[in-house]
């Protein structure tokens, strides 16, 4: 009988860490909600000390998911873990985890500590973290530079002081896979106490090994892996979820483990965090990249077109990546529409779902066909809707290659009409430009991206905008057949975030 593996989803917190890829209060509900749609084990949902905005997120998801635990990121102080159990203790199942730097460069000179008082204050933290609550892991950070033995020490102490999940991270993506699983088996020599807790592992890809040591971790005893969607995170991001699942089921004849991962979720869960934070993965990115399963080189492709299994360890389909049905069209009525939003798995209230339907029948009669890809992105992006503080009501692009690009943007403003017009270096540039004028406060633009959401002539066009304001990124998106119309609508989406973050802020503090 194969080993059941627990997935502890971080994509929330650690993920979101990773530069430009911050999410707002709507956006990580429905992040969590896909999250529990794959039934990972525990989300992690956020440090709910380390802001305002990240302590309503924690306990927002806390009270909103239902069939997966929730956990919050402490310090081991306990000011930390006050707010931390603030955040969960609402969730159907909540978890506290708590950590402290073990590592001698971190304890000398970051905690200024000596190990005797770390392993004092890690034992006092998660006694006291424990009258809170029955389920408490333990983090030893830097755990890969760290002494073996006085791990095992810490460990014995923590597990006795009430600890039921111990994680020992590679926090700086330092160690390789032979050196971590002797590592992981010294410290279980040293520690009998292992064997009766969670014994998990939180490795980074610094090195580029982050799932290769999570897998050896697993064949050391490993029982739960710490990682994110894409493999997102702090600089070469974490462990990516959908690699480790899937390496998990393809060859379970060699790892005897596996997962309770819905593995046909994992392509949406992709696409959503894809939506949500505007990075793309690379093409070329194993299990959910568009070149995962394509075959270009003609000995491949005959392979393939006689029988799949030579060149395919696993099948599209099995990840959720199946090809599109030619589903809806102008004629559609709400009801097809109201089943097509429940088989592509969102949950929505019948205003919600008036709304999109009407933005669906104003793309309907501008495409020729409606693929399943176009509605989900639609959907998402109407579920995610922040307040429209400002919104597109008219705009008019002059441009040519012989005159400067001009535009006359028409927005309303809190239901009052504002106009502006500004010339930029082609139609584009010059309709940020006038936005930025109605606005009325310096903005940034770091990112602009456009790509097609499926094939075709008249396929949507899906615009990414990213600004900066006050040091913080915002990233919006907009979907139209015309790419100018697109474009806007994602830097008024932007904007639109950016009061948002500002009122919410506000309504905390």
């Amino acid at each position: 009988m194969s080993k059941m593996i627990k997935i502890f989803d971080t994509t929330l917190r650690d993920g979101e860490q990773s530069p430009g890829c911050s999410m707002n209060l709507k956006e990580k509900i429905e992040m969590a909600r896909q999250l529990e749609r794959m039934r990972v084990d525990i989300i992690e949902a956020g440090f709910a000390i380390s802001s305002p905005g990240d302590f309503q997120s924690v306990k927002t998801i806390a009270e909103t998911v239902k069939e997966c635990k929730v956990a919050s990121l402490a310090r081991a102080t306990k000011e930390d873990i006050d707010r931390a159990w603030e955040a969960v203790k609402n969730a159907e199942q909540p978890v506290i985890h708590t950590f402290i730097a073990t590592s001698p460069i971190h304890m000398e000179y970051k905690l200024k500590m000596t190990p005797e008082e770390v392993y004092e204050q890690s034992v006092e933290m998660v006694k006291y973290a424990k009258k809170y609550c029955s389920d408490i892991e333990f983090s030893a950070e830097d755990a890969t530079r760290s002494d073996p033995e006085f791990l095992a020490k810490l460990f014995d102490g923590v597990i006795r002081a009430g600890a039921t999940t111990i994680n020992i991270p590679d926090t700086v993506g330092y160690t390789v896979p032979d050196e971590f699983y002797e590592f992981l088996m010294k410290i279980k020599e040293n520690c009998p106490a292992l064997e009766n807790v969670n014994m998990s592992v939180h490795c980074h890809n610094d090195l580029g090994l982050a799932v290769a040591n999570s897998i050896v971790a697993i064949k050391a005893g490993a029982n739960q892996i710490e990682c994110t969607i894409n493999g997102i995170g702090e600089r070469a991001g974490n462990a990516a979820m959908e690699e480790i699942v899937m390496a998990l089921k393809t060859r379970k004849d060699v790892l005897n483990a596996d997962t309770r991962i819905v593995t046909t979720e994992i392509a949406r869960a992709s696409r959503l965090l894809t939506r949500i934070t505007g990075v793309k993965v690379q093409p070329n990115k194993a299990i959910v990249g568009q070149n995962a399963f394509a075959h270009e080189s003609g000995i491949h492709q005959h392979g393939v077109l006689q029988n799949k299994a030579p060149y395919e360890i696993m099948t599209p389909e099995s990840v959720g990546l199946s090809v599109d049905n030619i589903v809806l069209g102008k004629h559609s009525g709400k009801h097809a529409f109201r089943e097509k939003v429940k088989e592509l798995g969102f949950e929505m209230s019948e205003k919600e779902i008036e709304e999109a339907f009407q933005k669906f029948k104003v793309i309907a009669d501008k495409k020729k066909t409606v693929y399943d890809r176009d509605i989900e992105e639609l959907i998402s992006k109407e579920a995610m809707q922040v307040p429209k503080t400002f919104q597109v009501h008219s705009y008019v692009i002059n441009c040519g290659n012989s005159i400067t690009s001009t535009a006359v943007v028409n927005l309303t403003k809190d239901s009052k009409p504002v106009e502006e017009v500004a010339r930029g270096d082609g139609p584009i540039d010059a309709a940020f430009k006038a936005i930025e004028k109605i606005v009325g406060v310096d903005i940034k633009l770091e990112d602009y991206q456009l790509n097609s959401v499926t094939e075709g002539m008249d396929a949507l066009g899906d615009a990414v905008v990213k600004i900066r304001f006050n040091g913080k990124v915002y990233s919006g998106r907009g979907l139209s057949t015309d790419i100018i119309e697109a474009s806007i609508h994602a830097y008024v989406n932007a904007v639109n975030k950016m009061y948002y973050d500002k009122r919410s802020e506000k309504e905390v503090n």
